[in-house]
């Protein structure tokens, strides 16, 4: 979505909102750099998002001048959680954080839980009657089902799952 800034006032609009802006003027399809000096305002670019550390997410915060004289989309860190106080009872901002962490890692562990199940059910048929298992077979889904007692449960590398042999 195409974004412009009117030069006097600093006012932002895509370009569906310029162009009804302008009623009585023809547009063309695509606008040159002519066509913003005539409506007196200029582009809008794409910037990257704000650098974010945990429990912060990246905010749109109006636009601003680049180093190169263009507007750019501005973009701000904000933190996702602050302390809150309902029927007299404060919530502090780690508390907030602490349950939003557990909630990651339940549903992490859910996630790791059903692929070492899938990983146990592809090698289940080395456990029938008429199969010998090998120690290595056994020791592999031994360390799957251990998998929970691993030092960076919920959240595994892919080095941290044990190697089927």
């Amino acid at each position: 979505m195409s974004e412009y800034r009117e030069r006097t006032t600093g006012e932002v609009k895509t370009q569906g909102q310029w162009r009804a802006a302008f009623p009585n003027m023809s547009l063309p399809r695509v606008w040159t750099s002519n066509v913003c000096d005539a409506m007196n305002i200029d582009p809008v670019l794409a910037s990257p998002a704000a650098t974010t550390s945990a429990y912060q997410t990246s905010v749109r915060d109006g636009v601003e001048q680049n180093s190169n004289g263009n507007w750019v989309e501005k973009y701000v860190a904000r933190d996702m959680f602050a302390d809150t106080t309902v029927d007299g009872v404060t919530t502090t901002k780690a508390e907030h954080e602490a349950a939003y962490q557990a909630t990651l890692d339940a549903t992490t562990a859910t996630s790791n839980r059903s692929t070492r199940d899938s990983k146990l059910a592809e090698t289940d048929w080395h456990g029938m009657s008429d199969v010998t298992m090998s120690s290595e077979m056994t020791t592999y889904r031994q360390a799957l089902r251990d998998i929970t007692a691993h030092e960076n449960w919920p959240n595994l590398e892919d080095s941290d799952w044990p190697t089927k042999l």
